[in-house]
């Protein structure tokens, strides 16, 4: 019979990490952000707590990643500790070791449950090459649609779902020579991105996107946490 692998202990402590991606590195997709992250762990030495089995990992958790080529502010990571360790000093250690546009912004403890499930909506601004007057009557076509229904390939094929369900608010204003989008999307199942969004102002509203259109939407987060629905805010997921 095959020997049982050693039981890991479990973490004595966990820490939960918001960072940023910003500039070029708005392009580095999930798995790259996680290896360089990981790589970072290692460079910094942090005591990681690890999972049993044949193949023990160290114990991270990624919560609410934003896709690839969106830029963020709010992104969250969850990393478990077999020895207490200071919080700011983590963060001092982790913001030499990653490199610039992946920047470390807050490192606590965590208070116990589950991050994820904390991160109920997000707040994204969306620059478009399309004029105001084109943006403003695509959102007012939008919002005034029951259903949006928009397709998106994922794991399982080809699915179809609305996008405007999810959308709490969804405003255009002028910006420079094109406009800006200001979106707050409330996050469930299937997740509606805000790629979704502008296929469904393509689609309710004859939206112009794309690089036959002078170019690609840029995307920002600007938050993403715990939901308000009264007052229609966003709270913080670390505290």
């Amino acid at each position: 019979m095959r020997q049982q692998p050693e039981q890991q202990a479990p973490p004595v402590q966990r820490l939960r990490i918001r960072y940023a991606k910003r500039g070029r590195l708005r392009f580095t997709s999930h798995r790259d952000f996680s290896r360089a992250f990981e790589r970072a762990l290692v460079r910094v030495r942090l005591p990681m707590a690890y999972s049993s089995g044949f193949n023990p990992h160290p114990r991270i958790s990624y919560a609410g990643a934003a896709p690839t080529g969106a830029a963020s502010e709010a992104e969250y990571v969850e990393i478990g500790l077999a020895e207490v360790v200071d919080a700011d000093a983590v963060k001092a250690a982790l913001e030499e070791a990653l490199p610039d546009g992946l920047d470390v912004l807050e490192v606590v403890e965590s208070p116990g449950g589950s991050l994820a499930d904390r991160l109920e909506a997000s707040s994204w601004l969306i620059d478009l090459q399309a004029s105001y007057d084109e943006a403003a009557g695509a959102v007012a076509a939008f919002l005034a649609a029951g259903e949006v229904l928009v397709e998106r390939m994922t794991k399982k094929g080809l699915r179809q779902f609305d996008a405007r369900g999810a959308v709490v608010s969804l405003e255009a204003e002028a910006s420079g020579s094109g406009s800006r989008l200001r979106l707050l999307l409330r996050h469930g199942t299937p997740a509606v991105r805000p790629d979704d969004v502008i296929a469904g102002l393509t689609a309710a509203g004859g939206l112009k996107v794309g690089p036959e259109h002078g170019g690609l939407a840029l995307l920002t987060r600007l938050a993403q946490g715990p939901f308000d629905e009264a007052a229609a805010t966003i709270g913080d997921p670390l505290h």
